[in-house]
Formats: structure tokens, sequence, C-alpha cells
């Protein structure tokens, strides 16, 4: 039983097998033993809360503040022992602000809950009882056989068993799981794949065997065992057979597959990293300063303490009763320290947390109505899934993207080509020679061109959907007319490249699996399809072996110019080596393409060769490899293709525009190396005359250290030079074992780092390494698929792209955008307002409370420590509450020190905010310095007004405790509500509103408060006091003297500061202020000046349009402005 407990809470899991068994349509043997596992349900869980653990986990969340658990505490300690103020004044706000934090938080959970509430409801359909039964995602079992139609979406992780193609193969797309657009093909096994039908699926008695499920997206190893009257057929499964959760179907009508992997087994869910709070640096810098000032407030207390009884002994000021003579000392000392506490504990601003959660809420709008965060053509607009994140927008210091889909659009063109060491440039379906002007008509190819386009058009693993084949009219048709087929294929290149040699005019129109026919000029040519040697990572190339029409046998071969051109034996090599460098150096993704005609007894020779390779049980891939070597050699060099992989609009500008700003990118991608670097090449990423490293290829922990090392000595060599980084996910896991900080040595080192072949869970480490830098740098994930989501939730701020692969990232993003372009105006605009806001939110709320409670501490010397309160109980709890918490909301949520047009053009404004520089411990100090000062002032301001003459008040009665506490109170509240108006650049009719309509609130509640006798108060000591208090001139002047005094050195020391050492902030402010256009500044003034000044405006404007003005007036502008732009 103990046990069973530990178990269901999670510290005893229970014993796991090794593999798993499944049923497949869960029918179970009838006779013989067997153990029932149990497995997962289809759910997918991206919320943090429940309707049953929402109130004490977010209460356990809360209290995890350190304000928070103090006022806790302070408020058991009001409960338990005698106080100088009632527990409501701390337990009220404490109440408030734990009950608006968690209705904020459970509204974004909710949220969460209906996106995957959309994601579980998806309508499926399984095989139960016979027949086929729709039921929601979220309902699929373990076993059964789920119906998959074209272009849907897997709901889970199944085991191909059958599909409309007679051979068992489907074609699936995977670019939501590892960022490649390429089509996959999947194999069903070969005794199941001719059951097609409902009916005969039913029938199906198999047993799958598999591991565990894994993280590692490509292994998959397992067995199936398929009962037969005959006998028991036993047929492996590998990654061929396993359609992932979150791949879609293409160029297959229907499949058939067995559920393996459910819900959070699902290999994509695993590779989430479990959600955990994030939290801000702001954030973590609050903590720091309440914990100084809960030190400062412990310190007040204990100099209280001591100072009452050093006093008490020696001037007793009250004779002590029988139980205070008998309690004890301790007890009495730890009472008083504590009731010290109590007094002073407004010190801490318990209402800081629950207006920066507003901020946080009602500012996180402002993302979603930005027009310019709004995608046009896709009617997209900003998305802001958690608010708590804001601030972190403006301290971005690593910026780290996927690639597929984030920086690009996912479409390929073909540009251009170098057939037998001549360009040619690709025009409106025309190959054009590079020279050559006008427009060619009646184009004929030599040998050469047509052997290169056919060889385009055969080596590939392109495909044609069956849709358009079977309603296709004629091969000419084809050929003829773009938008009548549609082409799927393994890379996005070969559909550009065999889309190019359509419209040029060798189409490829067909093909069965074993002839290939192609229509060239509007003659049908038919191709025997021998043999086809896979691309793999390591070869970088592909080849096929056909028989053509006239019988003779040739070897087309394609792959990267590295892998090519070495094997080339003729062929026009040295013109097309150079011409393969200026074609990247256009940013365009090269291959090579290159052909060898065999003999029959070549053929044959091969074949067998094959055959024994791809039977070989011992190292089967090595040797498959071993052969490809032997054979792909001696080749004819035929051409080079040029193709763009097209980037989203404006991603070069960005990347530039992120790199001024001090923002260092990184690329991850599970893309290939060289598709990877010519997108960083055409982005701006990597610059041509950048020196690019590369860390690939590293087969053991040695050797990757000595490529380290010997990487590490170039860049000291080569220290002027700018360097980029190339490194794949195999050698970057063999340097983070061993040689980690070596690794990020030299990437910090680098000006650009790419990373590529990376498994999603390589992604989130990336990340977690940048964020355990010893500088902690604030990092930021981008990406479109469900690929990207680890590498989201590791970072401090993950933004999702709202592209073409799936919304898993947008999903479990803390924001959402629709396109790269957008990242600018969200980090160097919204990112900057939100930092200066809070930043100034938390120094001020620090500033008020220091100047709110150091008179209470200062009266207790006045007072012989006996804990007599300065305030009311009404004030000491509105305050915080009422007073002074708008205008300082309002100021967080407008305030805007710089025009937003500025900001967005100059990046390095970014920079002046960056390492939390406005929460620094120098600012922090100020701030706190600041609040005692004018606290001494206010507390012996009023002392002085005081002097002798106790009855200065307009009825001329005695002026006393509370008429001295509300005359502190009421010139420490203006002059904490007039800094604020100093401190504030951009004012709108709401800061008006709430700073003058916060004083009048303040003047009519104490009016009204102090004229009423209140049922429900037990004692009224200040009725009538503020009335009379104010019914004084000297107290009116006095007010204004103690306020002017505390606010006049702070305005001088602004003045000079901004005119001799301004900041860039405040320079682009005097810039603007010097370039705006006056028209709605005559607005504003009086109307004879107005009609002045139009008149001038008239008069100047034709003159102003002329070219000898615009020289004139750029002339003067760069004159006036040179210093300024030179800081730009």
């Amino acid at each position: 039983m103990i046990r069973w407990i530990r178990e269901q809470l999670g510290f005893d899991p229970p014993h796991q097998s090794p593999t798993r068994t499944i049923y497949v349509s869960n029918q179970f043997p009838e006779h013989s033993p067997f153990v029932r596992q149990k497995f997962p349900d289809n759910r997918i869980i991206s919320s943090k809360y429940t309707l049953w653990n929402f109130i004490p986990k977010n209460l356990f969340e809360q209290f995890r503040r350190i304000a928070n658990f103090y006022f806790l505490v302070i408020f058991l300690v009001q409960l338990m022992i005698d106080t100088p103020t009632s527990p409501f004044t701390s337990g009220l706000p404490l109440f408030f602000v734990i009950t608006v934090t968690a209705i904020k938080q459970g509204y974004e959970d909710l949220l969460r809950h209906k996106a995957d509430n959309e994601v579980n409801n998806t309508p499926v359909y399984v095989i139960r009882s016979g027949g086929l039964v729709q039921t929601r995602s979220q309902n699929i079992r373990v076993g059964d056989i789920v119906k998959i139609e074209k272009d849907q979406t897997f709901p889970t992780d199944l085991v191909l068993l059958s599909t409309d193609h007679a051979n068992g193969t489907c074609y699936v797309t995977t670019a939501s799981l590892d960022g490649e657009t390429n089509l996959k093909t999947h194999r069903a096994v070969p005794e199941i794949a001719k059951l097609q039908s409902v009916s005969q699926l039913d029938t199906l008695r198999a047993v799958i065997t598999c591991h565990q499920p894994e993280p590692d997206l490509y292994r998959f190893v397992g067995q199936i065992a398929i009962n037969s009257p005959e006998e028991e057929i036993v047929r492996p499964l590998g990654p061929e057979n396993l359609l992932l959760k979150g791949a879609s179907l293409k160029n297959t009508n229907q499949v058939f597959g067995v559920a393996v992997y459910t819900g959070m087994d699902a290999k994509i869910a695993l590779n989430y990293k479990s959600k955990s709070q994030k939290r801000s640096s702001v954030e973590k810098s609050m903590n720091t300063f309440l914990i100084v000032f809960l030190e400062i407030l412990v310190i007040e207390a204990v100099i209280s303490t001591i100072l009452k009884y050093s006093w008490l002994r020696e001037y007793p000021y009250n004779e002590r009763t029988a139980q205070e003579k008998n309690s004890s000392r301790i007890l009495t000392g730890i009472s008083d320290f504590l009731a010290f506490m109590v007094l002073y504990n407004y010190i801490i601003p318990i209402s800081l947390y629950v207006t920066v959660e507003m901020q946080k809420f009602l500012g996180s709008f402002f993302i979603v109505w930005d027009r310019d965060l709004y995608h046009e053509a896709s009617s997209q607009r900003a998305q802001v899934n958690t608010s708590d994140l804001n601030e972190e927008l403006g301290q971005v210091e690593y910026l780290l993207t996927d690639k597929t889909g984030t920086l690009t659009e996912n479409e390929m063109k073909f540009r251009e080509c170098s057939i037998n060491g001549i360009k040619y440039k690709y025009t409106k379906g025309t190959l054009i020679p590079d020279g050559a002007t006008g427009e060619i008509n009646g184009q004929t190819f030599t040998n050469e061109e047509v052997m290169f386009l056919k060889a385009i058009s055969l080596c590939h693993t392109v495909h044609i959907s069956d849709l358009e084949e079977t309603n296709r009219p004629t091969l000419r048709h084809v050929a003829a007319d773009v938008s009548k087929v549609q082409y799927y294929a393994a890379s996005p290149d070969e559909i550009a490249l065999v889309e190019a040699a359509r419209r040029i005019g060798v189409a490829f129109t067909e093909s069965d699996g074993n002839n290939i026919i192609l229509n060239i000029f509007g003659k049908t040519e038919r191709y025997k399809l021998l043999d086809v040697l896979e691309f793999d990572a390591d070869r970088r190339r592909m080849s096929v072996i056909v028989e053509m029409p006239e019988e003779k046998m040739i070897m087309f071969t394609k792959g990267a110019e590295s892998s090519i051109i070495p094997l080339a034996r003729s062929g026009a090599v040295t013109e097309m080596s150079a011409h393969v460098d200026e074609l990247a150096m256009k940013g365009l993704r090269t291959l090579c393409i290159a052909c060898k005609y065999l003999s029959i007894e070549e053929y044959e020779e091969i074949k067998s060769q094959l055959v024994e390779a791809r039977t070989s049980l011992h190292q089967r891939e090595q040797v498959v490899a071993d052969v490809f070597n032997i054979i792909e050699k001696d080749l004819h060099l035929l051409g080079i293709s040029g193709i763009e992989d097209k980037l989203q609009e404006k991603v070069p500008e960005t990347i530039e525009a992120l790199k001024l700003a001090g923002i260092k990118v990184w690329v991850l991608t599970g893309d290939k190396q060289e598709t990877a670097i010519s997108v960083c090449l055409s982005s701006g990423h990597f610059h041509k005359s950048m020196n690019i490293l590369e860390l690939t290829n590293q087969k053991s922990e040695g050797e990757c250290a000595l490529q380290l090392h010997s990487l590490s000595v170039r860049i000291k060599r080569d220290h002027v030079a700018q360097h980029g980084l190339v490194v794949d996910g195999t050698s970057l896991t063999h340097a983070l074992r061993k040689h980690e900080g070596l690794f990020m040595e030299i990437s910090k080192s680098c000006t650009a780092v790419l990373c590529c072949r990376m498994a999603p869970l390589q992604k989130a480490k990336v990340v977690r390494l940048l964020k355990l830098l010893p500088n902690k740098p604030i990092t930021l994930a981008i990406g479109d698929g469900a690929n990207d989501v680890s590498m989201i939730l590791e970072a401090n701020i993950g933004i999702g792209i709202m592209g073409k692969e799936g919304r898993q990232a947008v999903r479990n993003s803390d924001y959402a955008i629709a396109r790269f372009c957008f990242i600018t105006k969200l980090l160097f605009v919204h990112g900057h307002f939100y930092y200066v806001r809070i930043a100034h939110l938390v120094q001020y709320f620090f500033y008020k409370n220091v100047c709110f409670i150091t008179p209470q501490f200062i009266y207790q010397f006045f007072c012989m420590f006996s804990q007599q309160t300065l305030y009311d109980g009404a004030f000491l709890t509105l305050y915080n509450i009422c007073f002074t918490s708008l205008p300082i909301l309002m100021y967080s949520l407008f305030e805007q020190d710089v025009h937003p047009r500025t900001l967005h053009s100059k990046p390095a404004l970014y920079k002046e905010i960056s390492k939390n520089e406005i929460l620094s411990l120098k600012r922090f100090l100020y701030w706190t310095l600041l609040g005692f000062c004018h606290a001494f002032i206010f507390f012996f301001g009023a002392y002085l007004l005081r002097g002798e003459n106790t009855s200065m008040m307009g009825n001329g009665q005695m002026f006393g405790n509370w008429t001295f506490g509300f005359l502190v109170f009421t010139v420490m509240f203006i002059t904490v509500t007039l800094k604020l108006g100093i401190e504030t650049y951009y004012w709108t009719w709401v800061n008006h509103f709430v700073m003058w309509g916060s004083v009048i609130f303040y003047f009519a509640f104490a009016l009204v408060y102090g004229a009423t006798l209140w049922p429900f108060l037990q004692l009224q000591s200040i009725y009538a006091v503020f009335s009379h208090l104010l019914s004084s001139a000297q107290v009116w002047l006095g007010i204004i003297v103690i306020v002017v005094g505390c606010l006049f050195p702070d305005i001088l020391r602004k003045v000079f500061w901004r005119h001799s050492r301004p900041t860039l902030a405040q320079r682009s402010q005097i810039y603007i202020n010097k370039i705006a256009l006056g028209d709605d500044r005559i607005a504003l003034q009086p109307l004879a000046r107005a009609r002045n000044q139009l008149s001038k405006i008239s008069y100047w404007r034709p003159a102003m349009a002329s070219p000898a003005w615009n020289r004139f007036a750029v002339a003067q502008a760069e004159k006036q402005d040179v210093h300024l732009l030179e800081e730009y």
C-alpha cells in the first residue's frame, strides 16, 4: 500500500520494461497468459494548472516571492501579538495582491487549456468493433488502428500498416518536426500492405514489440509478429515504418497505422522540454532589492528595540504592571522587536507585485494591437501567451533562430547554372547564356545542354501527385501547363530543378517505380530505373542508374561540389569550379551534376556488389557506403545548378539591425550543412569577408578536441578578422562531453554561429549553455516548428513564428509573430518601452516607500520608541493601494522616453539599456538615498515649521501628534506624486487625469474621513484634524516650501546632467524635438501666432520643393546634427 502511494505521488516510479508489447486492434490473446501494460492516453498538455491544483499550486508559487511571504508572516504576527497597527492593514493588501495575481495567471492558463483542447478534440477515425468509428484525438489508445487521409497531420506515433498504393508506400513531410520540407518515403510490411480495407484490417491478428519511447526522432527498433493460419511471420520494423506525430501525409490518399506511442509518450512530446516558471531579470532584481530593504527593516527594528530599553531604563515613562514584572525579558524583547517590525513593515512595498502584474497584463495588449506586427497576407496579428516576460524583450543578448520557415519561405527558385563551362541565367522558362542581350526566340539546345536537363529530370526523388496523374489528359499538356502538376520531393532543391527543367521543355511526367517517363520537347521517352544510390550525409551525393531508350546504361550523380568535383575526370572542371564560387558568393545553393556510362559487364558487377552489401547483417551502413564510393568515381562533369532559397522579406536587414543592437545571432537548424550555409550567406548572417570555421564530421572525442584546439589557435592568430563557426549535431555531442569550455570560448569569439543537423534536444542544450555563461545573458529562441519547442521552452524568451509548420511552436511560446522581420519592432520598441517603464516603476516604488516609512522611524526618537504611529491606520493601508497606485501604473503603461520610429530605426539605442542598466546597483542606491533625503526634509521641515508655535492652526488649537502626522503625510504624498511628474517625458490626458485626480482624491478623502464619525471605528483620533490643519495659511506656505526644497535640487541635477553628459536616449529626444514638424505645435499656439507661422510655411513650401533647397537643407541638417548622427 505504501509503495502504491509513493508510486502515485511520483517518488517511486513503477518498474518499466525496456520494451513494450502492443496488440494490434487491442485483440488480446484469449487463452495464453499475458501482462497487460498501461499506456497514457493521447492528450497533449501544455497548460500548468488544473481545476484541482490551481489554488495550492498558485499559492505556493506566489508565496515563493519574498514580499508576499514576508507580508504573510507579518499578518500572522499581528494576529498573535499586540501590535501598533491592526491586522487588516497587512491582511487586506495581501489578499488583494494574491487575488489579482491569481486571476491574471489563471486567465493565461485558460488560454493554454483552450489551445490544448483544440488539438485534443480533433476528429479522427479508428477501427473498432469491425467498423470505422469517429472519435477525438485524445481518445486514441495504444493498439488502435487509425485512418489518416491526405494532408492530415498524424495525431500520434503510428506504425504504418497499409496505404492506397499497392506497394505499401506513402509520402510524409516532417517540416514541423525537423524543419525539413522534403518528402520522405515510408513503407508498410509487405505481408500487411495488401490489407487496404477496414474489413481486412479488422481481421488482422498481429503483435508489435518495440523499444519504450525515446526522444530520438530518427531511431525506432521493433518487430511485428503476424499470426496467420499457416505460420507466424516476424518482420523487423525501423524508422521507415514509423509515422511520427506532427508529420503530414502527402501524395497519398489514405493510410492506416497502429498507434504505438500516444500522448506525452510521442517522440515529439518527449522532445518538449517540461514547462518551468520563467522569471525575468527585473523580477530577480526586485527580489534582491527586497532583501536589501528587509535588512534595512531589521536594522531599524533592532535599533528601535535597543534604544527603547536603553531609554526606558533611564527615563521610565510608565509604571510597570505586575504582568510586565513577571514576564520574561527575552520574550518581551522579542515581542517588542516584532512590534517594531510591524510598525516599519510598510517599507516593503506589497503593492509593487500587483502593480507589476497589472502593468504586464495590460501592457501586453499593446503588442496585440500593434498594426506593424499584423501580417495582412495571412491575417495574423501578434500573440502574447505570457506577459511575465515583457521587459525581457529589452534585454536580449543572444538570439537563437531556426532556419526553415523562420528565415526562409520554403520556396526554392532555380536562378542560374553552368553547363560545360558556360554560364546561363534562367528567365521565364528559358536558359540565356551569360552576357547575351535581348530575348532568345526559337532556342535550340546542344547535346550537353539536353544531357544536363535529362540528368536533373532523372536523378531525384521527386514524385507526382496521384490526383494530378489521374486527371492529366496528355503528357504534352503537362509539359505546357505549370498549374496542372504537383511535385513532391525528398529535397526542396529537387522540386526547383525538376520544375525548371519542365518549363524549359524536359518534363518529368510519370514514374511507376521501375520506369521514368520524360517529355523531351514534346517527344516521350521511357527510361528504365535500374538502381538508386541513396543520399547520405557522409557522401553528400546521390546517384541513379538508368537504361536509356537506346539501351545504353548510364549513371547520373548529383551532390555538393565538394563531393562531386574531386571525382570528376572529364568535362570543363576548371571553369565550372570557378563558377561554383561565383554562384556561392551570390548566396545561391549549388549542386553539381555528373554522369558515367556503364557497360553491361560493369553494371552486372555493380549489381552483385550492391546486393551483397545490402544484405549484410554486420555494419550494413558502412559496407553499403563503401560500395557506393567504389561505384561513384571517374565521373564526367555535366554542369552546376544555382538555386535561390527564398528568404522572408527583410531578413538580411533584420539580422543586420540585430547585430547593430549588440545582439549575437545563432542559427540552429536540423537541415543539411550546405543548405544551412547557403541560407546564412544569403541572409547576411555570414558575410563574404568572414572566415568560416568548421567543426563538422568529427567521429570521436579525440578528433573533435584536436579540431577545437586548431580552431582556437586560428582565431588567436587572425584576431582582427571576423569569424563564423559552423558545427553539426554529431560534432557538438563530442565537443560538449569534455571540452565544453573550449567550445564556448570559440563560439563567443565568433561573430556568427551556425549549428546544423541539430536534434530538438540539442537545440535546447545549446540554449542552456548560453544561459549558464558567467554573465548570465538573456537568450531568445525563435522558431516555427515542433522541433523548435524545446529551445523555445529553454530560452529566457520563446517566440513562435506563425508559419507553415503547424502550431506547436506558437502554442508553447511566450510570444508569437507572423514574420521574422517583426522581431525588430518587438525588441527595439516594445522591449525598450517595457523595460524602461517597469524599471522606473520598481525604483519609484522603493523610493516612495522609503519616503513613507522613514519619518515613522525618525518619529520614534521623539516618542521614546513607544511604538506610537505617526500616521492613521487608514492612511497606512491606502497609501500604496489608492493614493499613489494609479499615477505610477499609468506611467508604466504610456511612458515613451524616445519616439517609437527613432527606436526602430536606431538599433544603437537598444544597447544603452542592455545588461539591466537602469536597475543597476548604482541606480538603486541613488533612488534609495534620495528617498531617505526627502524623508528627512519632510520630517524636519514639518518639525521646524511647527517650532515653538504649537497653536498655528486656524482655530487656535494645539499642534498635536495627529496634526503633525497629517502634515508630514501631506508633504510626502505631494512630493512623491510630483517627483513622478518630473520623471514623465510623454504626457497624455490619462497621466494628467490620474496624477491630479489622485491629489484631489487624497484631499477629498482626508476631509471626508476626518469630518465623519464612523460607527465601525472604536476610536477616531483624527476627527476634524485635517480640515483645521488646512485652514492655516502657514501650513499651506510650509507645504509649498518643503515640497520645493525637496524637488528643486533634483531638477537642477537632471538639467545639469542632461546638458553636460546626455545619454543617447536624451540626445534622441533633443533631435526629435528639433526636427519635429511644426504644424501640430502651431495648433497649440495663440491664433494670431499660428496664422503667422502658417503664412510663413505656405510661402516657403514651393521653394522647399526645389532641388536646390533640398541640397541646402541637407547641408544645414548635417552641420547642426553631425555630432548626434555620429553617435548613432
